[in-house]
């Protein structure tokens, strides 16, 4: 045998090889699924179950549909099983759970041009999809749901399926099953619905967007007369009794409210985040892990509702977003006044101007190109912009006749005129790049941007404050932890994700400076409403108080609060972020100050500490008051003496300028040797 024939021997054995470990592969991992599904199949004996959602303390929180009720196929009506199967499946008792005649119907209907496109799914088929699979269209997916209704006919009875089927099946506006959709939209149990309200409820099946009686009465309508005919045409009703049913009128009640107001607004944004994974799907036995803690929410909703009372103004609204700044666990949420009446979620959705609440990052991008909090901004009278109508000077609620403020003080005083200027001096780029490696992003390349002209939503900003606490991490917001399937398998799962984004010197720089706004500057109100604890945070106001934030931190949590309308108008005369948005996060801390204790804030080993006056910011005298102000490798520690207060040189600064003139000495003789 020739050398070229033993090497295409060998070629064709490890074709024949790589393809019997192929087969090996497919079989053992259908045989897997086979099993696994199976098993699940076999515990629908007892009934579906439901999908739930646990809390940070893995106790069960809330169901995925909380308004759904089984009932057995008995307190169904003969009129709505008999027009779903003759609209549905009309050979649903002759078929193993797959029509081919329907199968083939359907392929040669896709095939005609024009002719849009026909299902030819069982009855079975659709519940397989409904309990185990997604609403993904592809050939996997369908192959997957013809194998599983076989699997459930062998299993099961065909009452059995058929109950599961009508206890299971969506009918539009967040209503899953027969009994409940009958009594959300007829008011009466399914046992007593007339063949005319049978006939709708069939019809919806179909599609439920198109089809809903809340929005599309009228399409419903002219549905239900095609399962009538249907059902005439299988011998399940009579000419006559089709007519009086197509004359028959159909009162419809209004539309239903999803879910409870308590909790409301974290338990749809949770919802919402499972559908965005698997659709309409409630899987049953579905374990999904969450992040909140209800306590929490329960706090929050109580300070959310305190404090909009105390405002008064009707139609105001707020949001709060309470996160772990170590893991971006979500802690709670609210998005509106009231959950039941206004259920749009305005801390994930609603984007409005942070005002000066969007300094810190002005900031943090001035220390992390040198700048120190001690350095100083200068040309404070002389700031003025140009806009679109005219020029515009920033306008300083607290701060008059200064032309010159340390970074620190200006903070702490919310300078309007400091922080543009300081804007000017570091540039739009390293502020707008900070402010997008932190999630806030496309804000506008504009001399207001250092005011908070741009848009955020309080979640993203709650969020983006997280670097500062974390000393220099962002971390990004989760409220799924985990989905488990009914057999305990994982199905998803969303890791912590943490980036260095600040130095910590710089972010340690930034916390000492957001726990002065809070000690003594525009955010002191926190303490005088019993905020303890090592705690920073900044307040932001926008052009006529139409827009009023707090956003603050311990080492524990960071949390935001935001106060508005809808329709942007002025909250009150004075309505700022100090006084409206403040209380109901210094409430919320309170609440939460034993499960979240705040513990010091270390400074990082990098940083030097150096006493100043608090007045000017300068090396003390022995008649100043001092602070500890800290210094990263190449800032520029001041020398000056205070000229506020009387007296001689304080030691500290006694031995730092001996320290200084020696290091000075040493300097001069190496020059000179």
């Amino acid at each position: 045998m020739r050398f070229s024939d033993l090497r295409v021997l060998s070629r064709r054995d490890w074709l024949i090889t790589a393809a019997g470990a192929a087969a090996i592969v497919i079989l053992t991992m259908t045989v897997v699924w086979t099993v696994r599904h199976a098993w699940a199949i076999s515990r629908l004996h007892r009934g579906v179950g439901d999908t739930v959602f646990y809390d940070a303390d893995d106790r069960p929180w809330f169901r995925l549909d909380e308004q759904r009720r089984d009932v057995p196929l008995t307190q169904i009506s003969t009129y709505v099983k008999d027009a779903v199967i003759a609209v549905e499946d009309h050979r649903y008792y002759l078929h193993p759970g797959v029509d081919p005649i329907a199968l083939a119907r359907a392929a040669v209907f896709n095939l005609r041009p024009g002719g849009g496109t026909q299902g030819g799914s069982t009855i079975t088929q659709q519940l397989a999809r409904t309990l185990f699979l997604s609403n993904t269209r592809t050939y996997g997916r369908k192959l997957k749901e013809a194998a599983l209704a076989v699997m459930l006919e062998l299993a099961l009875s065909k009452r059995e399926i058929l109950e599961l089927y009508l206890n299971r099946v969506y009918l539009s506006g967040g209503v899953y099953g027969v009994e409940t959709m009958s009594q959300k939209m007829l008011g009466k149990p399914a046992a007593e619905l007339t063949l005319a309200e049978a006939a709708l409820i069939a019809g919806i099946i179909r599609a439920p967007a198109s089809y809903s009686p809340w929005t599309h009465l009228d399409a419903a309508r002219r549905r239900s007369f095609v399962v009538l005919r249907r059902m005439r045409e299988e011998g399940k009703i009579t000419t006559e009794q089709e007519g009086a049913a197509r004359a028959a009128p159909v009162r419809v009640q209004p539309p239903p409210i999803v879910t409870a107001a308590r909790h409301g607004y974290a338990k749809e944004f949770l919802r919402q985040q499972f559908r965005e994974l698997y659709g309409d799907d409630n899987p049953p036995d579905w374990r999904v892990r969450t992040t909140f803690v209800p306590a929490m929410q329960d706090a929050a909703e109580a300070a959310v509702r305190g404090g909009l009372a105390r405002v008064g103004a009707a139609g105001l609204q707020a949001a709060l977003v309470a996160l772990d700044p170590n893991t971006g666990n979500l802690l709670a949420m609210v998005g509106g006044s009231d959950f039941a009446t206004t259920p749009f979620n305005r801390a994930v959705r609603s984007r409005r101007q942070p005002g000066s609440a969007f300094k810190p990052f002005v900031y943090a991008a001035a220390l992390e190109r040198g700048l120190s909090p001690a350095s100083t901004i200068t040309g404070l009278q002389q700031v003025a912009v140009e806009a679109s109508s005219g020029v515009w000077i920033p306008r300083d609620e607290r701060v008059a006749g200064r032309d010159e403020m340390t970074l620190r003080e200006a903070l702490l005083e919310s300078s309007n005129a400091a922080a543009v200027r300081l804007q000017h001096q570091v540039g739009s780029a390293p502020v707008l790049r900070l402010a997008r490696d932190l999630g806030v992003r496309d804000q506008p390349d504009v001399p207001s941007l250092a005011l908070g002209s741009g848009l955020v939503t309080p979640l993203e900003l709650t969020a983006a404050y997280a670097v500062f606490p974390t000393l220099g991490y962002r971390v990004r917001p989760r409220g799924l932890v985990s989905v488990q399937d009914g057999m305990g398998e994982a199905v998803h799962r969303v890791h912590i994700e943490r980036e260095r984004i600040l130095s910590e010197d710089v972010a340690f720089q930034m916390v000492s400076m957001l726990r002065d706004v809070v000690d003594r500057g525009t955010g002191a109100a926190a303490r005088r409403h019993g905020v303890t604890g090592a705690v920073g945070g900044k307040t932001g106001s926008t052009n006529d108080y139409r827009d009023a934030w707090f956003v603050g931190f311990s080492s524990s949590v960071v949390v935001g609060v935001w106060v508005g309308f809808d329709q942007p108008a002025r909250i009150r005369e004075g309505g700022s972020g100090a006084r409206v948005a403040l209380p109901i996060w210094a409430e919320f801390m309170r609440g939460v100050s034993q499960r979240l204790p705040p513990a010091p804030f270390a400074p990082p080993p990098g940083l030097h500490a150096e006493q100043l006056c608090p007045v000017s910011h300068l090396r003390p005298t022995d008649g100043c008051p001092t602070y500890t102000e800290y210094f990263k490798d190449g800032d520029e520690v001041p020398v000056r003496l205070c000229p506020v207060h009387p007296g001689t040189l304080a030691p500290q600064a006694r031995r730092a300028l001996q320290g200084f003139v020696a290091a000075l000495g040493r300097g001069l003789k190496g020059i000179f040797r």
